[in-house]
């Protein structure tokens, strides 16, 4: 019953909370342990999933998103830092892309496995509700898999000495501060994020697509709207997170084609941005079909892009303050993705969802030239 701006709303307030908290995370988890903090994430991630099944007003809803959000803030840069810390401590630095890209292509294949389970628990339910408690289980699976981790990917500290976190509290922030100074750190940062930003702000309006298109099918007469749509949007989720593992698993060898970073990061910001367009003009024009095939090519240049520019800022900084330059790029990921959703939302209820997705991706298309990249030798 909540209006396309009411859930932008709550998708902002969950990105400025993830703002909010997103550095000072990062640098706790340079300074204080980096295994640590990612269990804080999981329990977070836990508590956000029961509140969401017992919330049934905004507000509870609201808190849930908050609790969430707070997860993703100590979750997001702290993990892709651990993967680069064992993978220079393994002497496998040059496979940053690749091993980046096939952890990133097995997370989408989990998401595969639980959109069908999604779909099978709100067809058996007939409510989406019931997910969330069904998705405590593997968080508190992920938390001790994530305890289990190896001491050394805490980072320099490991004990609770909060002389020394102090002190690296001030070594973390000026090195922050002294990375963040170089021009080539902050054009990469832009480019990350804008096109994150984007994809974080729509890619939960394929579900509606989905949905809108499900309900227009002579099919399954016989069954609630409901479950219904929970069929088709499980079958569809499936092959989109499919294609993004595989999207993933080749990012590696796309960026191998270009003797630079920057021109994989710059075609696909232009090229999924112009799927954003036709995807919301063919919605609007009532192709549903269409609309549903090429928004899912937004998924794909993300999970594609992704860990080419993860890789290429990990090759531009200290590897020390890592998680704390990849928290800025999140950081910055929340503020575009908070100012886009309630905006998409209001689009949305005054012209419809097509337009309002043709409207917001035609606006960054247009500043786009704003966050192309110079051709950066790799390193």
């Amino acid at each position: 019953g909540l209006s396309f701006f009411t859930i932008g709303m709550l998708y902002a307030v969950g990105e400025i909370t993830v703002n909010l908290f997103e550095i000072p995370s990062g640098v706790i988890a340079d300074a204080f342990g980096r295994r640590k903090t990612m269990i804080i994430a999981f329990i977070f991630y836990i508590i956000s999933f029961i509140v969401f099944f017992f919330a049934h007003s905004y507000y509870g809803f609201l808190l849930a998103m908050i609790m969430f959000s707070l997860g993703e803030a100590f979750r997001s840069g702290n993990h892709k830092a651990m993967i680069f810390h064992y993978l220079s401590s393994k002497g496998w630095e040059d496979q940053k892309v690749h091993y980046y890209g096939n952890t990133r292509s097995w997370s989408q294949m989990g998401s595969a496995v639980s959109a069908l389970s999604g779909a099978a628990i709100i067809f058996i339910s007939g409510s989406y509700r019931y997910i969330f408690l069904f998705s405590v289980l593997p968080y508190i699976l992920d938390l001790i898999l994530v305890a289990s981790y190896p001491r050394f990917l805490d980072g320099n500290m490991q004990k609770a000495d909060w002389g020394r976190v102090k002190q690296n509290f001030i070594e973390v922030f000026r090195s922050l501060i002294s990375a963040l100074k170089i021009r080539k750190v902050l054009s990469i940062i832009g480019s990350l994020s804008v096109y994150s930003g984007y994809y974080k702000a729509v890619k939960d309006y394929l579900q509606p697509l989905i949905a809108v298109w499900a309900l227009s099918l002579p099919l399954m007469l016989d069954f609630t709207n409901e479950q219904r749509s929970s069929v088709l949007v499980g079958l569809v989720f499936f092959v989109v997170y499919l294609l993004s593992s595989v999207a993933s698993r080749s990012s590696g060898r796309f960026s191998e084609k270009f003797i630079s970073f920057s021109a994989p990061l710059n075609i696909s910001l232009i090229f999924g941005l112009i799927c954003g367009i036709l995807s919301g003009f063919f919605f609007s024009m009532e192709l549903r079909v269409f609309s549903v095939l090429v928004f899912i090519m937004v998924y794909m240049i993300e999970n594609i892009r992704k860990p080419v520019g993860v890789a290429f800022l990990g090759s531009s900084v200290n590897k020390n303050i890592l998680a704390s330059v990849l928290s800025v790029d999140s950081q910055a990921k929340s503020l575009i993705a908070a100012a886009l959703a309630p905006l998409i939302g209001i689009f949305a209820d005054l012209y419809g969802l097509g337009w309002g997705l043709v409207i917001v991706s035609t606006g960054l298309l247009l500043l786009s030239p704003l966050f192309i990249l110079k051709a950066y030798r790799k390193i």
